[in-house]
């Protein structure tokens, strides 16, 4: 019987390992769909922060109606997270369907559509909050629509909760302009982008993990291999949706918080049965089951906050699973397939791991800085340069390989 994830994601990749035949053309960059939303996703990372830098130290203003924490909060779960997400799947759809993938034009309307929003979230005292809202939600539907119509030719049936995780996110993104221009606190916008941002995580990173994993450990003999999917993992999930949706719904109940928690405890065991302590050897392994790790680790830090407000500072939880599950684990996922994708070995280079050291100094300085009160602006200023180093080295390092054809042909 077909597992929950086979449902969800789709089978794996053809035995051959191939992506389906592809059109000629001319411009590399508009070849594949996770070569300019990466690209984009990279330097949009690196600006973003450098701009919230600048909106809080007051050297600029801008994006007056939504306030300095709202315009960082929706560039990154809507901005970035969506560039990545697109990227991600107008790659794997086409090895789902068997059809050719999206290129050339229709490729480049889509991502000056994504960078019209982006703009017009900068420009939105001059253009006006309802022209802004308008761009800015385009994208996520038009993605929605594109997305459905590749599975419904392709008579993929089995992805078709694909069309709805983007859909949602494309709800919460409207959602949180609602809340942010009416009550000032886009709350329940962003419950919701994470919820569904770490559900994806845990369905695609919890079969990707396991499989490369797998697949390297192998490779070197070992004797201990990841546990296969199974009766555990589904469970895991369901106890994770459940904690999900409450939070959603009523992130102040105590019950919220020990589900939270319960559902860290079992994320972080289902974790522990991959064999991520025998990857030490190879960071673009390793990396999968680090992020991942940031996963439980949210929960139990949001649970410990509803539980014990007073004592655990709630701020530290959300960027827990911001800039730790989901920063750690999109750079992990984007340079693995960059690499695979572009013909290069999959491996991490001095570069590489470099990347992977910012991300995660980023992450735990993000953290903790709600409890280091005394330090707390010097450790912001840490987390925003370890972010900006691992995202600009992004750009420097795969940059390159994004603009140029695969190797080999």
């Amino acid at each position: 019987m077909m597992s929950l994830v086979d449902k969800v994601i789709g089978p794996r990749p053809r035995p051959t390992g191939g992506i389906p035949r592809l059109r000629p053309c001319s411009v590399a960059l508009l070849s594949y769909g996770f070569r300019p939303f990466f690209l984009a996703a990279g330097i949009w990372a690196a600006v973003a922060m450098l701009l919230w830098i600048g909106l809080v130290s007051g050297l600029w203003t801008f994006s007056g109606g939504y306030g300095a924490v709202a315009w960082h909060a929706h560039e990154f779960l809507f901005g970035y997270v969506s560039a990545v997400l697109c990227g991600f799947l107008l790659t794997a759809i086409p090895n789902w369907t068997g059809r050719l993938p999206l290129q050339g034009r229709p490729l480049l309307a889509l991502i000056l559509l994504w960078a019209a929003g982006r703009i017009a979230m900068v420009l939105t005292d001059q253009i006006g909050t309802g022209l802004a809202v308008s761009v800015d939600s385009a994208f996520l539907i038009a993605l929605s629509f594109v997305i459905l119509r590749e599975i419904v030719v392709g008579r993929n049936w089995r992805n078709l909760p694909i069309v709805l995780l983007v859909s949602s996110l494309a709800a919460a993104n409207l959602l949180f302009h609602v809340e942010a221009l009416t009550f000032g606190a886009p709350e329940i916008g962003i419950r919701i982008a994470c919820a569904v941002i770490i559900g994806l995580i845990m369905l695609v990173g919890g079969r990707i993990t396991p499989s490369f994993t797998r697949n390297w450990l192998a490779r070197q003999g070992s004797d201990r291999l990841p546990a296969p999917m199974g009766r555990f993992d589904i469970v895991s999930l369901a106890v994770a949706a459940l904690a999900l949706l409450s939070w959603i719904g009523m992130p102040e109940w105590r019950a919220t918080g020990v589900l939270l928690i319960t559902a860290a405890v079992v994320q972080a065991a289902r974790l522990a049965r991959w064999a991520g302590e025998r990857t030490w050897r190879e960071p673009i392994v390793l990396i999968l089951h680090v992020g991942y790790g940031f996963v439980p680790l949210g929960g139990l830090i949001l649970g410990a906050s509803i539980l014990w407000p007073d004592v655990v500072p709630r701020s530290g939880a959300l960027h827990a699973w911001t800039t730790g599950a989901i920063g750690v684990m999109t750079l992990a996922v984007m340079t693995r397939a960059i690499r695979g994708h572009t013909g290069r070995a999959i491996v991490s280079t001095p570069a590489t791991t470099l990347i992977y050291g910012a991300i995660l100094a980023a992450a735990l300085a993000r953290i903790v800085a709600p409890v280091l009160a005394e330090v707390y602006s010097e450790v912001l200023i840490v987390a925003a340069v370890a972010w900006i180093t691992a995202f600009g080295t992004f750009v420097l390092v795969y940059g390159p390989m994004l603009l140029s054809a695969k190797r080999g042909g």
